[in-house]
């Protein structure tokens, strides 16, 4: 399949101006749900946040990536100080387990690639790492059952890549019951365009879009009632 267009339409210095566009311009298409987020009836997802994706040398690399890094470590740090779960994904894939990816791919992510690991500036030693083998997190994990006996009702979605893992892993959990609320600015994918085609459908019929910020601000309101 050709080759996906990379460009860094996220960066340190942009990433607050620009989400807060991407929030504006999405609101023309927005199904405008009400939204009631309940911090303590919450799970953090994390998904897939490996050096495959996030390591500058790799062919895989996510050139918005390290814009992301910060917002992230925020919301792992927040979520542990109030003893909230969090969960990270790793994709790892065997020809057994692999499906149709196997042939969509240029490659599969195998556990012994040490770029399969959890890259080293994420801040996961407060989550459970779970492993997956497809798009989806709840397909043929344990993430689900987890979160049933958690009681949690919503999931925060930070991660990569926007418009495959993240979007499908949203879907899904909305299919599930969960309420999905699904961070602008903690995630990243190859491009813009994959990135608001991504917003643009999830904000439709799946998920509440939210900013980093609203996340922190929630948890700090509820941290202080």
């Amino acid at each position: 399949m050709p080759k996906a267009k990379r460009e860094r339409y996220f960066t340190p210095e942009t990433i607050e101006i620009k989400s807060a566009e991407m929030m504006r311009w999405r609101e023309a298409y927005n199904q405008n749900h009400p939204s009631d987020f309940k911090p303590h009836r919450s799970a953090l997802l994390g998904l897939d946040l490996q050096a495959y994706f996030l390591e500058e040398k790799n062919h895989a690399f996510i050139p918005s990536s390290a814009a992301i890094i910060p917002n992230i470590n925020s919301m792992v740090q927040a979520y542990a100080r109030r003893n909230l779960p969090i969960f990270f994904t790793r994709h790892v894939n065997t020809i057994q387990d692999a499906g149709l990816m196997a042939t969509w791919w240029r490659e599969l992510i195998v556990k012994d690639n040490p770029l399969s690991e959890i890259d080293h500036r994420i801040d996961y030693s407060h989550g459970i790492i779970i492993e997956k083998s497809r798009y989806d997190a709840f397909f043929m994990t344990p993430l689900e059952e987890n979160l049933r006996k958690l009681e949690v009702s919503q999931v925060v979605i930070c991660g990569v890549l926007t418009h495959l893992c993240c979007e499908t892993t949203a879907r899904s959990a909305f299919m599930r019951g969960f309420e999905v609320y699904f961070t602008v600015d903690g995630t990243a994918t190859y491009n813009e365009d994959f990135h608001r085609a991504a917003l643009l459908n999830l904000a439709h019929g799946f998920a509440h879009l939210v900013r980093v910020r609203d996340i922190l601000a929630a948890l700090k309101e509820n941290h202080e009632a």
